[in-house]
Protein backbone atom coordinates (compact mmCIF):
# COMPACT_ATOMS: atom_id res chain seq x y z
CA UNK A 1 0.00 0.00 0.00
CA UNK A 2 1.30 3.24 -0.97
CA UNK A 3 2.84 5.46 2.03
CA UNK A 4 1.91 9.22 1.57
CA UNK A 5 5.14 11.38 2.48
CA UNK A 6 4.21 14.57 1.02
CA UNK A 7 1.53 17.01 1.64
CA UNK A 8 -2.18 16.38 0.97
CA UNK A 9 -2.72 19.46 -1.49
CA UNK A 10 0.70 19.55 -3.32
CA UNK A 11 1.01 19.57 -6.84
CA UNK A 12 3.77 16.95 -6.77
CA UNK A 13 4.01 14.51 -3.92
CA UNK A 14 6.50 11.59 -2.64
CA UNK A 15 4.83 8.30 -2.00
CA UNK A 16 5.82 4.81 -1.60
CA UNK A 17 5.23 1.34 -2.50
CA UNK A 18 5.54 -2.23 -1.95
CA UNK A 19 6.79 -4.21 -5.84
CA UNK A 20 8.12 -7.85 -5.38
CA UNK A 21 8.99 -7.33 -1.59
CA UNK A 22 10.85 -3.95 -2.23
CA UNK A 23 9.77 -0.59 -1.11
CA UNK A 24 10.01 1.59 -3.91
CA UNK A 25 9.82 5.63 -3.41
CA UNK A 26 7.97 7.13 -6.81
CA UNK A 27 6.70 10.78 -7.49
CA UNK A 28 3.14 11.23 -7.91
CA UNK A 29 2.03 14.41 -10.17
CA UNK A 30 -1.17 15.49 -10.59
CA UNK A 31 -1.54 17.29 -14.19
CA UNK A 32 -4.53 19.59 -15.11
CA UNK A 33 -3.11 18.76 -18.90
CA UNK A 34 -2.97 14.76 -18.15
CA UNK A 35 -6.44 13.16 -19.68
CA UNK A 36 -4.82 9.59 -18.53
CA UNK A 37 -2.31 7.59 -16.45
CA UNK A 38 1.10 7.32 -17.59
CA UNK A 39 4.06 5.88 -15.84
CA UNK A 40 7.90 6.92 -16.72
CA UNK A 41 10.99 5.95 -15.34
CA UNK A 42 13.92 8.70 -15.64
CA UNK A 43 17.62 8.73 -15.09
CA UNK A 44 17.05 11.86 -13.06
CA UNK A 45 13.70 11.20 -11.06
CA UNK A 46 13.31 7.23 -11.32
CA UNK A 47 9.63 6.34 -11.56
CA UNK A 48 6.76 8.71 -11.54
CA UNK A 49 2.71 8.59 -12.15
CA UNK A 50 1.29 11.37 -13.79
CA UNK A 51 -2.73 11.31 -12.82
CA UNK A 52 -5.34 13.87 -14.15
CA UNK A 53 -6.11 16.22 -11.61
CA UNK A 54 -9.64 14.16 -11.18
CA UNK A 55 -7.73 10.66 -10.59
CA UNK A 56 -8.49 8.53 -7.55
CA UNK A 57 -5.38 8.65 -5.78
CA UNK A 58 -6.43 5.82 -3.64
CA UNK A 59 -6.42 3.65 -6.87
CA UNK A 60 -2.53 4.37 -7.56
CA UNK A 61 -1.51 1.54 -5.61
CA UNK A 62 -3.45 -1.41 -7.37
CA UNK A 63 -2.01 0.43 -11.15
CA UNK A 64 1.31 -0.13 -9.80
CA UNK A 65 -0.15 -3.80 -8.67
CA UNK A 66 -0.75 -4.51 -12.02
CA UNK A 67 2.10 -2.84 -13.71
CA UNK A 68 4.73 -4.91 -11.74
CA UNK A 69 6.71 -6.76 -13.95
CA UNK A 70 7.37 -3.11 -16.41
CA UNK A 71 7.91 -1.38 -13.38
CA UNK A 72 10.42 -4.17 -11.96
CA UNK A 73 11.90 -4.47 -15.36
CA UNK A 74 12.91 -1.13 -16.22
CA UNK A 75 13.94 0.16 -12.71
CA UNK A 76 16.52 -2.72 -12.67
CA UNK A 77 17.86 -1.54 -16.39
CA UNK A 78 17.99 1.95 -14.72
CA UNK A 79 19.74 0.61 -11.77
CA UNK A 80 22.13 -1.48 -14.14
CA UNK A 81 23.01 2.04 -16.19
CA UNK A 82 23.28 4.35 -13.01
CA UNK A 83 25.85 1.82 -11.69
CA UNK A 84 28.05 2.01 -15.02
CA UNK A 85 31.32 3.39 -14.16
CA UNK A 86 32.05 6.91 -14.85
CA UNK A 87 34.02 7.45 -18.06
CA UNK A 88 36.30 9.64 -19.27
CA UNK A 89 36.32 12.04 -22.26
CA UNK A 90 37.40 10.96 -25.29
CA UNK A 91 40.90 11.65 -26.81
CA UNK A 92 42.90 10.93 -29.60
CA UNK A 93 43.89 7.04 -29.99
CA UNK A 94 40.21 5.99 -28.37
CA UNK A 95 37.76 4.47 -30.22
CA UNK A 96 34.15 4.92 -30.88
CA UNK A 97 31.12 2.48 -32.55
CA UNK A 98 30.12 2.90 -36.42
CA UNK A 99 28.02 0.74 -38.22
CA UNK A 100 29.23 -2.54 -35.26
CA UNK A 101 33.29 -1.81 -35.54
CA UNK A 102 35.42 -0.04 -33.51
CA UNK A 103 36.73 3.40 -35.49
CA UNK A 104 39.96 5.02 -33.89
CA UNK A 105 40.12 8.69 -33.34
CA UNK A 106 42.57 9.93 -34.93
CA UNK A 107 44.26 13.98 -35.06
CA UNK A 108 44.77 15.37 -38.57
CA UNK A 109 43.99 18.98 -40.67
CA UNK A 110 41.51 18.74 -43.09
CA UNK A 111 43.56 19.90 -46.17
CA UNK A 112 41.10 22.36 -47.16
CA UNK A 113 41.17 23.89 -43.79
CA UNK A 114 37.96 23.53 -42.37
CA UNK A 115 37.53 21.90 -38.98
CA UNK A 116 36.02 18.41 -39.62
CA UNK A 117 35.12 14.72 -38.80
CA UNK A 118 36.15 13.06 -41.83
CA UNK A 119 35.88 8.83 -41.98
CA UNK A 120 38.80 7.39 -43.27
CA UNK A 121 38.54 3.34 -43.34
CA UNK A 122 38.69 2.11 -39.84
CA UNK A 123 39.99 6.07 -38.19
CA UNK A 124 38.10 9.19 -37.81
CA UNK A 125 40.28 11.82 -38.59
CA UNK A 126 39.17 14.70 -35.99
CA UNK A 127 40.64 18.32 -36.95
CA UNK A 128 42.90 18.98 -33.62
CA UNK A 129 41.08 22.40 -33.06
CA UNK A 130 38.11 20.13 -31.77
CA UNK A 131 39.97 18.30 -28.90
CA UNK A 132 41.91 21.89 -27.69
CA UNK A 133 38.15 23.29 -27.62
CA UNK A 134 36.80 20.33 -25.57
CA UNK A 135 33.97 20.46 -28.20
CA UNK A 136 34.72 16.79 -29.69
CA UNK A 137 31.31 15.16 -28.49
CA UNK A 138 29.51 17.65 -30.18
CA UNK A 139 31.41 17.51 -33.31
CA UNK A 140 30.94 13.79 -33.25
CA UNK A 141 27.27 13.99 -32.54
CA UNK A 142 26.96 16.11 -35.52
CA UNK A 143 29.21 13.49 -37.89
CA UNK A 144 26.71 10.95 -36.83
CA UNK A 145 23.92 12.65 -37.47
CA UNK A 146 25.07 13.49 -40.57
CA UNK A 147 26.03 9.79 -41.70
CA UNK A 148 22.68 8.38 -40.19
CA UNK A 149 20.72 11.14 -42.56
CA UNK A 150 22.87 9.44 -45.88
CA UNK A 151 23.02 5.81 -44.45
CA UNK A 152 19.32 5.65 -43.07
CA UNK A 153 18.24 7.52 -46.07
CA UNK A 154 20.18 5.26 -48.56
CA UNK A 155 18.81 2.00 -46.79
CA UNK A 156 15.14 2.96 -46.73
CA UNK A 157 15.32 3.36 -50.33
CA UNK A 158 16.57 0.10 -51.19
CA UNK A 159 14.52 -1.42 -48.32
CA UNK A 160 10.86 0.36 -49.18
CA UNK A 161 11.50 -0.97 -52.75
CA UNK A 162 12.08 -4.25 -52.14
CA UNK A 163 9.53 -4.28 -50.10
CA UNK A 164 6.98 -2.07 -52.35
CA UNK A 165 5.74 0.11 -49.53
CA UNK A 166 6.15 3.79 -49.88
CA UNK A 167 6.91 7.14 -47.03
CA UNK A 168 6.71 10.74 -47.69
CA UNK A 169 9.53 11.56 -45.48
CA UNK A 170 12.75 10.30 -42.89
CA UNK A 171 13.47 12.60 -40.16
CA UNK A 172 16.86 11.90 -37.88
CA UNK A 173 16.07 12.56 -34.29
CA UNK A 174 17.30 12.41 -31.09
CA UNK A 175 14.75 10.35 -28.54
CA UNK A 176 15.91 8.65 -25.49
CA UNK A 177 13.59 5.54 -25.62
CA UNK A 178 12.88 4.96 -29.12
CA UNK A 179 15.16 3.36 -31.98
CA UNK A 180 12.26 4.45 -34.48
CA UNK A 181 8.73 5.38 -34.90
CA UNK A 182 5.91 5.82 -37.77
CA UNK A 183 3.64 8.35 -38.19
CA UNK A 184 -0.03 8.21 -39.73
CA UNK A 185 1.13 10.56 -42.71
CA UNK A 186 3.83 8.30 -44.02
CA UNK A 187 6.65 9.82 -41.88
CA UNK A 188 9.28 7.73 -40.53
CA UNK A 189 11.68 8.76 -37.59
CA UNK A 190 15.12 7.33 -36.24
CA UNK A 191 17.87 7.55 -33.52
CA UNK A 192 20.92 8.73 -34.58
CA UNK A 193 22.67 6.02 -32.66
CA UNK A 194 21.51 3.78 -35.06
CA UNK A 195 24.31 3.83 -36.98
CA UNK A 196 26.81 2.86 -34.13
CA UNK A 197 25.05 -0.26 -34.32
CA UNK A 198 25.84 -3.51 -36.58
CA UNK A 199 24.09 -2.66 -40.36
CA UNK A 200 21.88 -5.79 -40.07
CA UNK A 201 20.30 -4.35 -37.08
CA UNK A 202 19.91 -0.79 -38.06
CA UNK A 203 18.21 -2.77 -41.48
CA UNK A 204 15.64 -4.61 -38.59
CA UNK A 205 14.55 -1.27 -37.08
CA UNK A 206 14.10 0.41 -40.82
CA UNK A 207 12.50 -2.40 -41.97
CA UNK A 208 10.17 -3.02 -38.57
CA UNK A 209 9.24 1.19 -39.33
CA UNK A 210 7.93 0.48 -42.75
CA UNK A 211 6.30 -2.83 -41.81
CA UNK A 212 4.41 -0.03 -39.57
CA UNK A 213 2.94 1.65 -42.95
CA UNK A 214 0.89 -1.51 -43.15
CA UNK A 215 0.50 -2.61 -39.93
CA UNK A 216 -0.03 0.29 -37.14
CA UNK A 217 0.38 -2.59 -34.57
CA UNK A 218 2.79 -5.17 -33.10
CA UNK A 219 0.04 -8.13 -34.22
CA UNK A 220 0.84 -11.18 -35.32
CA UNK A 221 0.12 -9.98 -38.75
CA UNK A 222 2.86 -7.21 -38.27
CA UNK A 223 5.62 -9.39 -37.32
CA UNK A 224 5.03 -12.42 -39.86
CA UNK A 225 5.50 -9.15 -42.63
CA UNK A 226 8.79 -8.14 -40.35
CA UNK A 227 10.23 -11.55 -40.96
CA UNK A 228 9.31 -12.07 -44.45
CA UNK A 229 11.76 -9.28 -44.92
CA UNK A 230 13.65 -9.88 -41.66
CA UNK A 231 14.06 -13.22 -40.58
CA UNK A 232 16.34 -12.80 -38.22
CA UNK A 233 14.46 -9.78 -36.85
CA UNK A 234 14.61 -11.43 -33.18
CA UNK A 235 18.37 -11.55 -32.97
CA UNK A 236 18.50 -7.70 -33.87
CA UNK A 237 15.89 -7.22 -31.46
CA UNK A 238 17.78 -8.81 -28.79
CA UNK A 239 21.00 -7.49 -29.68
CA UNK A 240 19.26 -3.61 -29.18
CA UNK A 241 18.02 -4.65 -26.35
CA UNK A 242 21.47 -5.46 -24.52
CA UNK A 243 23.51 -3.08 -26.05
CA UNK A 244 20.85 -0.36 -25.01
CA UNK A 245 22.94 1.22 -21.74
CA UNK A 246 25.93 1.78 -24.61
CA UNK A 247 24.04 2.70 -27.31
CA UNK A 248 22.24 5.24 -25.24
CA UNK A 249 25.21 6.68 -22.78
CA UNK A 250 26.86 9.82 -24.31
CA UNK A 251 30.10 9.62 -26.31
CA UNK A 252 32.78 8.89 -24.10
CA UNK A 253 35.65 6.42 -23.62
Amino acid sequence: MARKVGHQSAMIEKLETSINGQTITYTLKRSLRARRVRLEIRPQTGLSVIVPRSYNIGQVSELLKSKERWVSRNLERLSHFQSLPAKKELSCGDTVPYLGRDLELVKRKNQDGVDDVTLEGNMLAVSPVLFKNGILELALERWYRTEAARLINERADKLSSNMGISYKRIIIRGQKTRWGSCSRKKNLSFNWKLVMAPQPVLDYVIIHELTHLKEMNHSKKFWELVAQYCPEWREHKKWLKQHESDLTARLCA
